[in-house]
């Protein structure tokens, strides 16, 4: 905790006290231990002189972003502010209205971006503000409007699609991202994170999860079926890092341009990676797999999500419901 600040009572409460240009700034504290009244203490420290100092989106933004570090999520914010500094950078919390959020939105669709994209980068706006207010850095979280939420493309490759995509030319990395994607249903996110201490050829298991724990979303332990064993048989013997997925002595940090050239190559339009995931699933349930069964394969919290979103793939699907609406049958005869 910085020098400056003193942890006291205040009526019979834990409270801070520091001197600012001659006068004294002191606030009671809801903590109720010692540990705790330190760590409150030093955010309002922090509030406070940086509300002195001119609070905006863009220090938050980046406090934000520091606080993640190492994190997919930096990485991706760091790419995003890119284009929301020029709107947001120097805009203080309290200033920031809907119609800011509205002229952004507005900038994005011109400059062809879409709605989900769009939906995305706000939504870590608000997450933003939401830490700030938590974190004390600010009173409330202001309004962030953004774009409603697109329904998911519904998108998916048939075998001759798959076929076309595999055999297209492209880097040896790229195509392993491929067979991985397909192979365990995985999201590119847990693909480009997949370390070899977690490729077990013995068991013939991949652990798409970073550790025991998680994270859990869309991560699960799944089995290595032959045509991936061998092509990651072979890449281990050239493998110049931890990372299944590297280039040049170096692990990946994003697969779109690689990915975008092939399926061109392959003539195979409105794909990008998680269309992948999408694929396998489809594949899997339209083949019969129980339902529980590829919820586990894709790592979903519950069963029923998987059910909302692949029910209808799955070959007897509402059939016996249809049957029951074909009056074209003679009725049964009452009882």
């Amino acid at each position: 905790m910085s020098a400056e600040l003193r942890i006291g009572r205040l009526n019979g409460k834990f409270a801070v006290t520091w001197w600012e240009s001659g006068k004294r700034r002191r606030y009671r504290l809801d903590a109720l231990t010692r540990a705790a009244a330190e760590t409150e203490a030093l955010a309002i420290y922090q509030r406070e002189t940086l509300r002195t100092e001119g609070l905006t989106i863009g220090t938050l933004w980046e406090m934000y972003r520091q606080e993640k570090q190492g994190r997919r999520v930096a990485v991706a914010m760091d790419f995003e502010w890119r284009a929301m500094k020029e709107h947001f950078a120097a805009v203080r919390p309290d200033d920031l209205t809907v119609e800011i959020c509205r002229k952004y939105t507005a900038a994005r669709r011109k400059a062809g971006k879409h709605d989900g994209t769009i939906w995305t980068e706000l939504g870590h706006l608000r997450t933003v503000m939401t830490w700030a207010r938590n974190a004390r850095l600010i009173s409330f979280a202001p309004q962030v409007e953004r774009p409603a939420k697109p329904a998911p493309k519904d998108r998916w490759l048939t075998r001759q699609e798959i076929d076309k995509l595999l055999a297209a030319p492209k880097a040896h990395h790229v195509q392993l991202a491929i067979l991985l994607m397909l192979a365990t249903a995985g999201r590119v996110s847990a693909i480009l994170e997949l370390t070899w201490d977690r490729v077990d050829f013995e068991r013939g298991t991949i652990d798409l999860r970073t550790n025991e724990t998680g994270p859990r979303k869309g991560r699960a332990i799944v089995p290595m079926n032959s045509g991936l064993r061998a092509a990651l048989s072979a890449a281990e013997g050239a493998a110049m890092t931890d990372n299944v997925i590297e280039w040049a002595g170096e692990p990946i940090k994003r697969l779109r341009t690689g990915f975008t050239a092939a399926a061109k190559a392959a003539g195979v339009k409105g794909v990008t990676p998680h269309v992948l995931r999408h694929t396998a699933a489809v594949h899997l349930v339209a083949n019969g797999v129980p339902m529980q069964k590829v919820s586990q394969y894709l790592g979903h919290s519950s069963i029923a999500v998987t059910e909302r979103v692949y029910g209808r793939f799955a070959p007897d699907h509402l059939k016996a419901e249809a049957e029951i609406l074909d009056f074209t049958k003679p009725a049964k005869a009452a009882s």
